[in-house]
């Protein structure tokens, strides 16, 4: 009879997949008691704990870094760069801007000096700034730097080359208005003034460079302090006083900065085809190039957190190792009787494979469900983790007689954002989704090794 039952389980398990282990891992879970019970209700908390908490944490995280990245990318460094591009061969760029993959060409030149407050006695303390000068027309041709500017006070006129847009935060440090006259001083101007300084006049601003005053038409902000702080947009005519009027820099916007290798060949082709690749000066660099270390920095800083909240699943992975091989030691019994009804080692190692695949996809599911809610409304999980806090403070501060104090997880005074910012990827939620179902699925196949130091016929001698 025991040849018969073997023979028949082998021809079931040559005809495909056995059934009976599914279900015999479904009975584990249903008929667990006690710590057993236990020992499958903590893993799934554990996960669910730790796939909500890492994919909430990441998508705050990538909503600021990519702020940050894409705040820099359409502002400042563009995808494409060429410096020191010839102002006598501005017609290439129109052969640049039909190359396949190309969004945006804008000319520009970047001056860097002092802004001061054109006021009666020329009062207000200068500060140093940055002067990029673009053409009048740049916010309609290029879209990535319009959806970066938002305008606070006047308008984005560039048509006067008198005209000048300030960041806010610069405003602010000026004490300066829209209509208010601001005097720029470029540093290529006064550097030989501060040379010929003598110590008598060593406090005294020199202004013997390249001067000019500018009528501010708007106020801007890009959410970047660097940029709000520090920065300003003139006509790209005003610049030419204070720099190489025969050169200037070319900032390109692709549609997909991602994909850089064929547009910048191209780019590249057209180049030389125009015969400026015999430019010494002349260089070609991507976004990739300018900001390799600040990028690397964040990826860094991304790839830490990763782990360390990652260390959530190695915890549970191990609480789910040790549940799992006291399983095996409570259902000994159980798996003597199939293996001596002809299920193989593998057959019982499987059916703790499945009841691990079943609580990490429980686990997984039960915390991915409130994260995706929490990520994709992360505003109003935080205004309600303040209003309890700020709820439980009044209480306190009215028991106890005291003042009470306003709690802001992201204070405006610390932090320089309107909002919290968050970005789902849905790459990287797959991947922690999978990270959830591996982590039980590894630790409940390595627990299940201790399957094969059972004899049957050792435990069932007594029997």
């Amino acid at each position: 009879m025991l040849e018969k039952s073997q023979t028949e389980t082998t021809r079931k398990r040559q005809g495909g997949f056995p059934h009976w282990i599914v279900f015999v891992a479904f009975r584990y879970i249903r008929k667990k008691a006690g710590r057993s019970q236990t020992s499958s209700v903590l893993p799934v908390l554990g996960i669910a704990v730790g796939v909500l908490a890492l994919t909430v944490i990441i998508a705050v995280m990538n909503g600021f870094q990519l702020g940050f990245i894409e705040s820099i990318l359409e502002v400042s460094s563009y995808h494409i760069r060429i410096d020191n591009f010839p102002a006598a061969s501005s017609g290439v760029l129109e052969r640049i801007e039909q190359v396949e993959g190309v969004s945006a060409v804008s000319p520009f030149r970047e001056v860097k000096g002092l802004l001061r407050r054109n006021a009666e006695g020329r009062g207000g303390r200068p500060i140093l700034a940055v002067l990029r000068a673009l053409p009048d027309d740049v916010l309609s041709k290029d879209e990535g730097l319009a959806s970066k500017i938002e305008i606070m006070r006047g308008q984005f006129n560039l048509t006067e080359k008198n005209a000048i847009l300030l960041g806010t935060e610069a405003a602010a440090r000026l004490g300066a208005r829209t209509g208010d006259k601001i005097e720029f001083i470029s540093i290529a101007g006064i550097l030989p003034a501060v040379n010929s300084l003598t110590p008598a006049a060593a406090g005294a601003l020199p202004t013997d460079g390249a001067e000019s005053v500018f009528v501010i038409a708007g106020l801007f902000n890009t959410g970047f302090y660097e940029y709000d702080a520090s920065w300003a947009f003139v006509n790209i005519d005003a610049a030419a006083d204070y720099s190489d009027s025969e050169y200037f820099t070319v900032g390109i916007k692709l549609r997909n900065r991602w994909n850089l290798d064929a547009p910048l060949e191209r780019i590249n082709a057209v180049v030389k085809e125009a015969g400026l690749d015999n430019e010494a000066a002349l260089r070609v660099s991507t976004w990739r190039d300018y900001n390799q270390a600040f990028f690397g920095a964040l990826r860094t800083e991304k790839l830490m957190m990763f782990v360390l909240v990652g260390l959530i699943f190695i915890v549970v992975a191990l609480n789910i190792f040790q549940g799992q091989r006291r399983i095996v030691l409570e259902k000994k019994d159980e798996i003597c009787l199939l293996r001596s009804v002809g299920a193989g080692e593998l057959d019982i190692r499987g059916v703790f494979l499945f009841n691990g695949l079943l609580i990490g996809l429980a686990g997984s599911a039960a915390g991915m469900i409130p994260a995706l809610l929490i990520a994709t409304h992360i505003k109003q999980f935080f205004t309600f983790i303040e209003t309890l806090v700020n709820f439980a403070l009044n209480i306190a501060a009215f028991v106890s007689g005291a003042n009470g104090e306003y709690f802001s997880v992201f204070s405006p005074a610390v932090f320089y954002i309107k909002e919290i910012p968050s970005r789902v990827i849905p790459g990287e939620v797959a991947l922690i989704f999978l990270f959830g179902l591996l982590s039980a699925s590894v630790s409940a196949w390595a627990a299940s090794k201790k399957v094969s130091s059972i004899r049957p016929m050792e435990v069932t001698r007594y029997e």
